[in-house]
Formats: structure tokens, sequence, C-alpha cells
């Protein structure tokens, strides 16, 4: 029998793009809530209950309630929001930062999805401090570059309406009193000591993200020059589907959308041997949202993890 897969919140951005990687497979069996029915709590109570795998694309205080409303044991959810990504209930939905997180997510009931900007911090950092490089007290900043449809169906709107204002074909630094809903999840997930200086940058374009940290060489362990570091980050990510590190002088020039449409994350390393810049390159509706989804999706029913994505 086919697993049942129920989207909640399917309108959305990332419902959307969930349910476009799962539409045309056959090895699942997707369970359709009638329009006039999807915000009906009988009816979504018995959707939720019906299925083997839930995805809630809510905001937070939703996707709780949605969450609360699962009686069925059998039921396996992953929350897109950002109401549980700092629970200890519930498992961290980024396979790639350990063994251990990838077997956690094959056996568990409730995964939490990162956050864009999370996912491309994360991919940058985890390893480094994991290997003893980066020093968990670090002072480390980050800035991450965005497109639009990070922000949602309202940003979406602001962007590509008639009234889009000048502002808007530029850059935009925001968050700007260091309180991005995803910086707890980076603050943990990463245990860091010290506060993370974190600056968020939406710019006029769909989609993409360019993520970046900064490091002083010599404040790293043995002090490691930039192909070192290229060298140990290639093989913390050996043999990963969706994460690898671009070779020395792949790319000259980093653009926010350059892996726009696909569900992979690239690591560039760049610098000298006193400064090195660590970016991760990906889709923040892909790896950094609907993409992951469906890749712990795809580890918690045994199937192979780049099932139905754009790799």
């Amino acid at each position: 029998m086919k697993p049942i897969v129920f989207i909640d919140g399917r309108e959305g951005t990332t419902g959307l793009q969930i349910y476009e990687r799962l539409g045309g497979r056959d090895d699942i069996e997707l369970l359709p809530i009638d329009e006039e029915k999807r915000k009906d709590p009988v009816r979504r109570r018995q959707c939720l209950n019906a299925a083997d795998i839930v995805f809630l694309c809510l905001p937070d205080g939703a996707a709780r309630e949605a969450a609360a409303m699962v009686e069925n044991p059998a039921t396996r959810i992953i929350d897109a929001s950002t109401a549980h990504r700092t629970d200890p209930g519930w498992d961290y939905g980024f396979p790639e930062l350990s063994e251990a997180n990838r077997q956690a997510i094959a056996a568990s009931g409730r995964v939490a999805n990162p956050g864009c900007h999370a996912t491309g911090f994360l991919a940058c950092a985890v390893p480094l401090i994991a290997m003893g490089i980066l020093p968990d007290d670090y002072p480390l900043t980050c800035f991450s570059l965005t497109g639009y449809s990070g922000g949602g169906k309202k940003m979406i709107a602001e962007y590509e309406g008639e009234g889009k204002t000048d502002n808007l074909l530029s850059p935009c630094i925001y968050a700007l009193g260091q309180n991005h809903k995803h910086l707890p999840e980076m603050q943990l997930r990463s245990g860091l000591k010290r506060p993370i200086v974190f600056s968020p940058v939406v710019d006029d374009y769909y989609k993409g993200m360019a993520t970046t940290i900064l490091l002083h060489n010599e404040l790293l362990a043995g002090r490691p020059e930039v192909g070192e570091l290229r060298s140990r980050l290639s093989a913390y990510y050996a043999g990963s589907k969706l994460v690898s590190v671009a070779l020395p002088g792949a790319r000259e020039t980093l653009c926010g959308n350059q892996l726009a449409g696909s569900d992979r994350l690239e690591i560039v390393v760049g610098g000298n041997d006193r400064q090195t810049t660590v970016t991760a390159l990906f889709d923040n509706l892909g790896k950094g949202a609907s993409g992951a989804a469906v890749q712990n999706m795809n580890l918690m029913l045994g199937f192979d993890e780049t099932a139905g994505l754009h790799v």
C-alpha cells in the first residue's frame, strides 16, 4: 500500500512547491481536501489523522494547532513553519549536518524543517565546529541574501504588484534589531556560545540564496589556509547527494539566484591565508524549504532521498 500524504496549507508558497515535487509521483498517494473544506477543523482533523505523512505549511500558530489535532500515533509530521525548530520534542530536518541527525530524521515522527537562512548558515558553520576548526566561542558574523519569495505571498505581492516602490528595486537590509525569527535555531543548532551577528538582505529577484560567514583564519584552530578549509569541508560532505563544495575557481562571482530551481546546496570557499568567506548557494524554495521537506519525507519513508527533487 502506498503511503498517504497530506499537505495542510497547500495554497501557500511552500505548500505549492511541495505539491509540485510530489504531484507526479506514483510511489505515494496525495490526500486531497476540497477547497471549501480546507479551513474546516473537522475535515482537516480527519485528513491529518488519515495520513502517514503530513506537511504543515502554515503560520506558526496554525502549525501548533494542527500538530495538536494529530491523534493517530502512526501519523508522522513535517512542519515547515518556525513553530517547532527549537522544540526538543522535534527532530531537526537537516540530514547533512551529521549521520546521527540523518538517522534521527529517518526514525522520527516529528520533524521540524529548517528555515532558509538557517540552512545556509548551518551548512557553512556546523562542519567547521564539528571538526574542531571553528571554536564554539567564536564571535561569528553572517550575511544572507535572499529572493523575495522567501517572504511569502504578502512580500511577493509587494514586489510584483503595480504599486511597487523604487526602494524595492534595490537590496533591503532588514531585522536590524538582531531579532530575525531564524536566529534562535541558528544559535541552538550550531551550538555557538556567543550570539551570532546576522544581517539578512532581500533583493529584487524571485528566488535563490547566498548565505555567507566571515572568518579570521588566525582565530581558527591550527590557523588553516583557505585551501585546507575547502578540503576539510569537501571531506565532511563527501557522499552527500545534495550538498557539495565547489572546486577552487569554479565560481569567481556569486549571485543569489545561481542555484534557483535546484534542490541542491553548493558551498563556495573564498579568501586568502588570513581571511576566509564560506558561502552557501541554494534556492530558498528548494533546499531552503520545500525541497528539504520532501527530502525529509523520503528519508522517513525509506525512499531514495532525492526522489522527486530537482538535482
